[in-house]
């Protein structure tokens, strides 16, 4: 069971050698900037989180209020 396992992380490590990953691959960068296309993509998909999170609730409020408004028309 040990030897399935330390396998299984040396293929996962092995896949992970492959992947493309969204810093740079610059030693002499350092700091902040070593992440920036990472920091780029998190905060684009913080905002675009934001908009679609306001534009449901802005949706949600205005057919609850025209369920409402029905409901006390048909009464």
């Amino acid at each position: 069971m040990f030897r399935k396992i330390s396998q299984f992380i040396a293929e996962i490590k092995g896949e992970l050698k492959k992947c493309s990953w969204p810093w740079e691959s610059d030693p002499k960068v350092k700091g902040f900037r070593k992440y920036r296309e990472l920091s780029g993509s998190t905060l684009v998909v913080l905002v675009a989180m934001i908009l679609l999170g306001a534009y449901v609730a802005f949706f949600d409020f205005i057919l609850a209020k025209a369920v409402q408004w029905t409901i006390l028309v048909l009464k």
